[in-house]
Order: C-alpha cells, then structure tokens, then sequence
C-alpha cells in the first residue's frame, strides 16, 4: 500500500508544472474579474439546476457520487465512519445551542398530504439521480449534459429577496436612484371624463297657423366642428350635446355677397331650394356675409390672454399646445397692440405686465415658463383679467380677454349666475371675453360657451395647430374686431304658404318673440368677414310632408293672395351704440343654388344624421358623402375635403 501511495505521488508531483506567481497572479485577477461579471448584484443570477437539497444525508450523497476512484472511495468511508463514532455520542448528549429560528411567515405552511409527501420524495430522488450525472467525471470529461448545460446562453431571473434585514436589493437601488423626469415630460393619469355639454334638445315641429314667428340670436362659434372632429379621430361618435348644426355649418367659408361700403356691417340673402332627405318640403337658406375688414385702419388693440394653469392642463393637447398657438397670433400684432398675460390655478397672478406685441421674446418667455398644477380657481382669474384689461384701455381702443383653458372651473364658482352678470357687466363698458378650450377628458363646454356668448365672444375649440391657425391667424379680424353687436334674426311664415317649419340648430339661441325688439337684450356678434349661415325646413300648404292635421276653426288667412312665404327681420347695434336698427327682407320661392348652398346643406344633414334626427327618413350618409362631395367648389386650404372624410368616418363608426 505504501508503494502505491508513494508511485501515485511521485506521479502527481512529476505532472505538477513549476509555480510561475505572475501567471497566478494574472489568473487570479482574471477569475475575481469573471465573478464580479457573473455574480455580482448588478446582475440577475444565472439559471442553475442546483438548489438547496433537504435532508441530513444529502451532503454524504454528493460526496460518494463525485469520488472517481475505489481507492480514495474506500479512504474517505473509513474516515467517515471513524468521525462518526467519535462525534455521535456527544452529538446525542449535547446541548441545544441552535441559534433563534426565523420568525415564520404570517401564512403558515399546511400539514402535507400524503400525495404531497409522495411528490417530495420523488422529487428529491430526481434531484439525486441529476447530481450524480451532471457531477460525473470519467477520463473523457464532462458528461454531456453537463457540457450542453454550459454551452447554452445564460437565463435572466429575477433577483433574490435580501437576506439582511433591512437590505435594499440591488434592483431596488436602482430604481429608488432612477432620475428625476421633468414634470412636463410625464404623461398625466388619466382623468376621468367629466366633460359638460349644453343641455339643449333639437328644435320641434312648430305648426305656422300657431307659432308663425321664430326668433334666435345669430352664432358664430366654431368649437362644436372642432369637438365632433376631435372626437372621430380618437374612434368614437361625439356625445349628442356637443353637436350644434349651426355652429357646424358656420365652421366653414362661404363666397356670399358682401355689403357695398356704405351699406349697413352685414349683408342678407334669401334663397329657397329643395330639401336632399324629403323631395315634399323646401329649405329656406338665410345667408349673412360681414363687411370684410379694413386691416390698414383698424384700432389698437389690448389682449389680456388669461391662461388656466391647473392640474388638468398637463398634457401636450392642452398647455403646450396653447402656448404654439397663442405664438402663431403674435405676427398678426403690431407696434400698436399690447399684450398681457394673467394665469390662474388654485390662486390668480399676473406673469406678463402689459407688454409691447412687438416684444415677443418677452412674451414668448413668459408664456414658455408657465406649468400646470393645483385647483382652479377661474373666477379669480377672470376679475383679474378684467381688472389688467382696464388699465390697458384707452379711449377708441379694442379690449379683449382671451381665455384658454379645459373648461374645469372647480374653485371659486360659487354662483355661475352672479359670474355671467359681471361678464355682462364687463362687455357694457367695451372689454369683450372669447374663449378657447383646449384637450379632452374634462372639457365644460357649457360653461365656455355661457361664457363666450355673455362676453360678446367667440368660443372655439383647439385641437390642432391647423386649428389654432385657422382661428387666431386666418380668422384674427373676424374673431377681434366686431362689425355688428347683439344680431338678432326674426323670421315669420306666411300660415297660407307655409304649413310647419322647423330650425335646423341654434337650439341655446333661442330668444323669446319679445325679445328681438328689446335692446336690452344680448345676443351674437359679427366679426369683420364673418359668414353666417341659417335654415330652416318648411312644409308647403297641402303637401303630402305635412305631419299634423289642420284645424277645424282654422280665421282666414289675410296673406292668402301674398306670394311671400314668410318675412325676414334682422336688428343690430353698430359698435359702441345703444339703440339697434332694423334690416327687412322678404322671403320669397326660388333663388340660385349654388356650391356654397348644397355644402351648407350637407353639413347640415351630417348634424342630423349624428343626432339620429327623425326627419331624415332613409337618407344616410352615403347620401350626405356625394352631396358634400358635389359641392367642395374652392377648397383652398381642404376644409370641406377633411369635413367629407369626417362623414365617412362617423359613417363607419355608426355601423
């Protein structure tokens, strides 16, 4: 035995090549480096197939399989079952000296069944039959799973909780160490949608021999189009109030005949066509075309820009895109204008003093530095507002608070009816209120347009920079310098012509009958080129569209040899004046129908038919899609080509 222990060292020692420190040393380094790759907590451990074994024997086991030869392995038996007998009796007799357990999991582990135990068991004899043929070593090498094992690219696990008490896991620390990112670079949570429309239904039927005057204020706000447009793009059908037909109509250009110079602001005509969805009534089609502006002489002009800066304006379709758009309007002020800006969140300030337009660094700075957070507090803001617009105005000057926001007045409006007074208030003495709302989610389209229409105003929506062109560059004199105050239109049918009629929109412009004489009385504004556009669907006498019976008693009609079908009253104020002045136009069959007719038509039928209106019958869209399509004339900038691809959007939507 000694001679073969001795053979076998001598042989070792013969095989064994001289230390060499420097290469130790550099395959030293290289391991530390090769751990610190792998290992290190920078890093998720590695996928591998050994994991922590159960039982008292399970270190024996890995020892007996890994031996290679029978003389080492009869060696260590020996010396195992020598340490045995020594260590065993002081192992029973020994005292427990076992260090505190780990406190145990609040959801305790439940008996095992006996099919679980069953389960354990086979799975610890697996886990023993893979040791003993991954760690099996013959004169060959590596057995082959163990070869394809490390062949195979490393799997990524998640990282182990820590063991310390108290430690922070390494991918932890790095996520409490993440950057900071900026506040408007983060998209905010999503709100939810309290978005408020005007509460308004479509106007009735109205039988002419007991209702034969209809009486509304004019409307030249724009933000229903924009809203209905913002709507189908995201894939949904706007909500039913936020569909207003006249205010779609009048989103659009239309060539109508303008005033000679020394006429009155505005010019009407009259035409009377057929009606597309029902060949047994008309439409009458009242067209109002503004003076167009004299930008050479126009006044100076005072803008107070007073801008919501509230929580709910944190987002890049609502603050970042009110400040592109209130730059593209900068070019279009001169050395006579000034410009002011007054911000408003859970408290109201000035951030901008009344400034030069001809400035725009300044401006453009200020409006750079403003950012969204806290309550809104939109009263406050606009007192203020009003309060930097008088100390702007001199005398034949322009004075004009721009309002931008989301709509979300939640601070401060104790009593909506005391605010509208003091807008009212505020437009008697010269400083008018527009509004332009901005993003969706919690857009009060009610409140704006309250606003817009007791401020002497325009409401539009924003959605896009394309909008903001058309409004604030394209549209800047129509929607700054009024030509007309508090336009009224009254239209009286001829019963003996006329059976019923209906109007197609300007539901929250109604007045009262009274009302059209009452200069007290606010209504809508026309700006230099504004266009105005009403209809109305009338039902001829004895027509096979009449939808009620006539009366027994019906007097006798005085008009019955009249060739009138009815007779238009238009009332307005010049600008700065207190008595209104009247403008009378009979209404007459016939007139020419032209591009801009049948496309006004068209959009109408488009309202309707997003309403679900009764009073279409079978016409649908289809229909709709070819009379637009028939009536684009001069599109220069695609407006009634995008209003046709916004047609068959809803129509697919519909289906």
């Amino acid at each position: 035995m000694n001679d073969d222990l001795e053979d076998l060292k001598s042989a070792l020692n013969a095989a064994t090549p001289t230390p060499d420190p420097a290469k130790k040393t550099a395959h030293l380094a290289l391991a530390h480096k090769n751990f610190a790759a792998f290992q290190e907590s920078r890093a998720e451990p590695r996928l591998t197939s050994d994991r922590p074994r159960r039982g008292l024997f399970t270190g024996v086991a890995k020892m007996f399989t890994t031996m290679t030869t029978k003389g080492a392995l009869a060696a260590t038996t020996a010396l195992a079952a020598v340490g045995l007998i020594m260590i065993a009796p002081q192992w029973l007799q020994a005292p427990d000296i076992s260090l505190p357990k780990a406190p145990l999991p609040v959801m305790q582990e439940e008996a095992k069944s006996d099919a679980r135990l069953r389960r354990e068991v086979a799975e610890t004899e697996a886990d023993d039959m893979a040791i003993t043929e991954n760690t099996g070593m013959s004169g060959a090498g590596r057995s082959a799973p163990v070869a394809k094992a490390l062949s195979e690219p490393n799997v990524r696990m998640p990282a182990p909780a820590p063991s310390v008490p108290g430690a922070i896991a390494p991918t932890e620390k790095r996520r409490l160490q993440a950057p900071v990112v900026p506040v408007d670079r983060v998209m905010p949570t999503p709100e939810a949608d309290t978005e408020a429309y005007p509460d308004a239904s479509q106007n009735p039927l109205k039988i002419t021999a007991e209702t034969p005057v209809s009486t509304f204020s004019i409307d030249v706000d724009t933000a229903s189009y924009a809203i209905i447009r913002s709507s189908l793009m995201a894939g949904q059908l706007p909500p039913d109030g936020a569909v207003r037909i006249e205010e779609m109509i009048n989103y659009f250009p239309y060539d109508y005949t303008a005033p000679d110079v020394d006429d009155a602001p505005f010019r009407p005509s009259v035409t009377v066509t057929g009606t597309p969805w029902n060949p047994d009534t008309r439409l009458v089609h009242i067209a109002i075309q503004g003076r167009n502006p004299v930008v050479e002489n126009r006044p100076p002009l005072n803008l107070v820009f007073l801008i919501d800066t509230s929580g709910s304006m944190q987002s890049a379709d609502k603050l970042e895109l009110l400040r592109k758009s209130l730059a593209l309007m900068l070019p279009k002020l001169d050395e006579q204008d000034q410009v002011a800006i007054v911000v408003y969140a859970g408290s109201a300030g000035q951030v901008l003093a009344p400034t030069p337009a001809t400035d725009r660094g300044t401006i453009l700075a200020a409006l750079e530095n403003l950012s969204a957070g806290g309550s809104t507090a939109g009263q406050e803001g606009l007192q203020q507002a009003y309060s930097v617009a008088e100390g702007m105005a001199e005398v034949g000057e322009v004075s004009r608070v721009i309002l931008a926001t989301d709509g979300d007045f939640n601070v401060g409006l104790s009593d909506p009816e005391a605010l509208k007074r003091f807008i009212a208030d505020k437009r008697d003495t010269g400083t008018f209120l527009s509004v332009m709302g901005f993003g969706r989610g919690n857009l009060d389209d009610a409140t704006m347009q309250a606003l817009a229409q007791n401020g002497n105003g325009q409401a539009a929506f924003i959605d896009t920079l394309s909008e903001a062109q058309k409004v604030l560059v394209d549209q800047f004199t129509g929607a700054l310098f009024p030509i007309a105050n508090d336009v009224k239109v009254q239209v009286e049918f001829n019963p003996a012509a006329i059976s019923e009629y209906r109007l197609i929109g300007y539901e929250t412009r109604i007045l009262r009958r009274e009302d059209f004489n009452n200069d007290r009385v606010d209504a809508g504004d026309i700006g230099a080129g504004h266009s105005v556009t009403a209809l109305y669907e009338v039902t001829p006498v004895g027509s096979a569209a009449q939808l009620t019976d006539p009366l027994r008693y019906q007097p006798s009609e005085a008009s019955a040899g009249s060739d009138e079908l009815g007779f238009l009253k238009l009332r307005y104020k010049q600008p700065g004046e207190a008595n209104s002045q009247l403008i009378e136009v009979p209404i007459r069959a016939g007139g020419t129908e032209n591009a801009d007719i049948r496309f006004a038509t068209a959009i109408a039928g488009f309202g309707q038919l997003l309403l679900n209106s009764p009073y279409l019958h079978d016409w649908d869209y289809s229909q709709a899609i070819e009379l637009a399509n028939s009536a684009k004339g001069n599109d220069p900038f695609g407006y009634r080509a995008e209003a046709v691809r916004l047609m068959r959007l809803s129509q697919s939507l519909s289906q």
